[in-house]
């Protein structure tokens, strides 16, 4: 019996439109990460990339449970030279780039690799509900909420 390889035409992929306004930032990741890498299609398979583009809108809408978390959560970056680790807590995050937010969110939920870096490139998101991606027709991603 062989061993059956999907044919991945980029002409195939689909467009999905999430709105992120009220949505809680892990549930909704893990929702965009599966129909990014294609985990909602049967014809799925790990070292591939049989995924769909998604659009991230309202991403200034994103929040988190618990009263703590906002300031509690906290961002790092690293400039390489000593004393140059800086922390940024998800409230001051979401007033600057609430679209790192969520990007951050989905990047650490695919894999860390090349692949994961390719698949990453299908995600758009966009802070307020405007996108410019009309013309690929998209479909809505109906988030559980």
């Amino acid at each position: 019996m062989k061993t059956f390889i999907p044919k991945v035409d980029s002409a195939n992929r689909k467009w999905f439109v999430v709105d992120l306004d009220g949505a809680i930032l892990g549930r909704s990741a893990i929702k965009v990460a599966n129909t990014l890498r294609g985990k909602n299609k049967p014809i799925f398979t790990p070292h591939m990339d049989t995924g769909d583009h998604v659009i991230a809108i309202n991403a200034r809408g994103l929040r988190v449970t618990g009263n703590n978390k906002p300031k509690q959560l906290k961002y790092y970056r690293y400039s390489g030279y000593p004393s140059g680790l800086r922390e940024t807590t998800f409230e001051q995050m979401m007033q600057k780039r609430p679209e790192d937010v969520f990007m951050n969110a989905v990047r650490r939920m695919l894999p860390k690799n090349r692949l994961g870096r390719k698949v990453l490139k299908k995600l758009h998101v966009y802070a307020d509900g405007k996108h410019p991606h009309v013309a690929q027709k998209p479909e809505e991603l109906k988030l559980n909420r």
